[in-house]
């Protein structure tokens, strides 16, 4: 097994690309009460939508409550895609590095697709945290959390 990889997934979403990427880029305080996986997020350093803003996060993973940072590497609005790194906590009890990028694309006839890759270093092989397929899972259960809401709205 590698210390080092890459996981990825597409989500198939009824809401429109624009206005799930509006969600993640102006409505991120949100989550905790669109989605149950999310407990709580809150403003660390900075603010909701700048690169270099740091934000605490609490979820559950795996069936275990728990919390990390996230820091906002790049946004690129013409491409609806965010980059964040995720530190702190379990996650880097686990990870020498976990790197996170969201992308939402428009489809042609309406809808859209939120496409997750996660890139990261294991610390060690036999890690005790959660894996990045789980990261993966949790990823699209929030995806597809936000878009019932969206769609519901």
């Amino acid at each position: 097994m590698a210390l080092s990889g890459k996981v990825e997934s597409e989500t198939d979403i009824e809401a429109s690309a624009t206005k799930f990427f509006h969600v993640l880029r102006k409505q991120l305080e949100h989550v905790p009460n669109i989605s149950p996986e999310i407990h709580g997020n809150r403003v660390h350093e900075g603010d909701w939508e700048s690169v270099g803003s740091v934000k605490h996060w609490e979820y559950t993973i795996e069936g275990k409550k728990v919390s990390a940072k996230e820091k906002i590497e790049a946004i690129d609005d013409d491409n609806k895609t965010l980059t964040y790194s995720l530190f702190d906590g379990e996650v880097s009890e686990n990870y020498k590095s976990f790197k996170s990028t969201i992308q939402v694309i428009d489809k042609e006839h309406g809808g859209g697709i939120v496409k997750w890759t996660f890139e990261y270093e294991k610390l060690n092989e036999d890690i005790t945290g959660a894996s990045p397929d789980s990261y993966l899972a949790l990823a699209e259960k929030v995806t597809k959390d936000i878009d019932a809401h969206l769609v519901k709205e």
